[in-house]
């Protein structure tokens, strides 16, 4: 597919519309949905929006702006966007490998063939691009996973996940912002607090930012 290929677009109750892209999700494509959807942002009407992985929720006023009139302006807009790179922050977040800290190092490694400092120095060597937030307030959904690290989530998700804990799902990372029930491999745990509902800016990262894990320790 074209990143210039028009979006699907469908109306969600009287008050939104949807626009999505076919996957893969691609970092190229959700540029383009981050530049829409900061586009948008301007644009009379337009309340809210929300990106996804391969779409952007438009949310609006119906008596500022009619429906049909904000899918014409979203397929002008798109192809004019597909050069355009939204450059986002570069954010350090150290991490103690395994130990209580990350009780799946030594899964993980025994899935993939890796030795645990091996499945450390692909985890923390890597350049991750957040690509959404969602499941839970702060959760970033990553790419950029090395392919040997992928592992399928636990058959058995636990009850109660502590805040912090940096896991693998699949072919993804993430950090779990809370307390919440997951099914991710655990690997590690940071203590930097990835969402606080009192601050200016509750959510400590956001699409299009860079992730880099730091091995703070490394307990084998």
């Amino acid at each position: 597919m074209s990143v210039s290929a028009q979006p699907r677009l469908h109306p969600l109750g009287e008050a939104a519309l949807v626009c999505e892209l076919p996957p893969p999700a691609t970092l190229a494509q959700q540029q383009q949905i981050w530049a829409l959807a900061a586009e948008a942002m301007q644009w009379r009407g337009v309340r809210e929006v929300l990106p996804g992985m391969n779409n952007l929720s438009l949310l609006f006023d119906p008596e500022e702006i009619d429906g049909g009139e904000l899918e014409m302006q979203v397929l002008s807009a798109w192809p004019q966007l597909a050069a355009v790179t939204i450059e986002g922050r570069r954010i350090e977040i150290p991490v103690v490998y395994g130990g209580e800290s990350g009780p799946d190092l030594a899964d993980v490694a025994a899935h993939t063939g890796l030795a645990p400092a091996e499945v450390v120095r692909l985890h923390s060597g890597g350049d991750y691009v957040v690509y959404l937030l969602g499941f839970l307030p702060g959760f970033a959904f990553m790419g950029g996973l090395a392919p040997e690290l992928a592992t399928p989530r636990r058959v058995a998700p636990r009850v109660a996940v502590p805040a912090g804990s940096v896991g693998i799902g699949g072919e993804q990372t993430g950090v779990y912002p809370v307390v919440s029930p997951g099914g991710w491999n655990l690997i590690g745990r940071t203590s930097v607090s990835l969402f606080d509902p009192l601050a200016e800016a509750p959510t400590l990262l956001r699409p299009g930012d860079h992730v880099r894990f730091v091995a703070e320790r490394v307990e084998l």
